[in-house]
């Protein structure tokens, strides 16, 4: 991979006044070109094959994202990496920069790590490919924590959990952080576990139903955008995998393992992501309304 030509954004964002976390956030040792967005997209997905250029009202949702991406205040630059002539194609096809990949890669981070080993750049952003609702201004909430903390190398979001559904939910990861909005711990489990107000698991979700169906502790739900300098990326993704990672089959955990500080900044933007068909249904039909 080393001996491969750098790679330089032929496509750079134009300036944007989308966000309010303004680009000024930004320290000045790092220019808005020297942060880029990479997508990680695959054609290959048990329960959506192809799901990356499914339409919605009229564009492939991989566009939906890839200009929702564009809008960040702080972004220079925006990439598709991906291991598919079609979904390279696609990108193309609609104006933007897509970057093919090896068809080995294990993880989404091994693939984004392959795209950042060949740019000059000091941040990399990793974009899901499958949510094409992705607020502008929640990539740059996600990038301004590196302007006031020099020594930070990742950088992830949060959003409040609002029903006990969604605490209980294990296809939801959540979230608990320190006193500073460092991550202590990620799970699908219901974390933390309000010992006093809950009582026996095995009761806590009926009881807390007839309760009005508010936790009585506040739950935080893990939005999976991720904020990197490259050369931690780099590193991070040559980590070898840890037991808790394993066990929770959640990356971010082998930061944590390995010593790293990882920054969840809260925001009020909630994720929707494209799993199922009925998900990108249901997309369209929030597409529609909103125009």
């Amino acid at each position: 991979m080393n001996d491969r030509p750098s790679l330089r954004c032929s496509h750079a964002v134009a300036g944007s006044a989308s966000s309010t976390e303004a680009i000024g956030s930004l320290p000045p040792q790092i220019s808005r070109e020297q942060v880029v967005a990479i997508i990680p997209a695959r054609y290959a997905s048990s329960r959506f094959p192809g799901k990356a250029i499914v339409d919605l009202d009229g564009k492939p949702m991989i566009q939906w994202v890839y200009e929702r991406t564009s809008q960040a205040a702080s972004v220079g630059c925006v990439l598709v990496a991906t291991d598919d002539e079609r979904i390279f194609q696609v990108v193309q096809g609609f104006g933007g920069t897509a970057v093919m990949t090896s068809r080995s890669h294990p993880t989404g981070t091994d693939r984004l790590a392959e795209v950042a080993a060949r740019l000059d750049a000091e941040l990399i952003v990793n974009v899901q490919g499958d949510e094409p609702l992705i607020e502008p201004s929640a990539i740059d909430a996600a990038i301004a924590p590196f302007a006031e903390i020099p020594t930070l190398v990742m950088s992830t979001l949060r959003c409040p959990i609002p029903t006990v559904d969604e605490l209980f939910d294990i296809s939801i990861t959540k979230v608990v952080v320190d006193a500073q909005d460092f991550a202590l711990y990620f799970s699908k489990a219901p974390i933390p576990y309000h010992r006093d107000g809950w009582g026996p698991i095995i009761s806590m979700v009926p009881r807390l139903r007839l309760a009005g169906g508010t936790p009585p502790a506040l739950g935080w739900r893990h939005i999976g955008l991720y904020v990197y300098r490259r050369t931690f990326l780099l590193t991070f993704a040559r980590l070898p995998q840890t037991p808790l990672e394993r066990l929770e089959q959640l990356e971010q955990l082998r930061a944590l393992e390995h010593g790293y500080r990882i920054k969840v900044v809260p925001t009020p933007y909630v994720s929707i992501g494209v799993d199922t068909p009925e998900d990108a249904a249901k997309v369209q039909r929030m597409l529609r309304r909103a125009t």
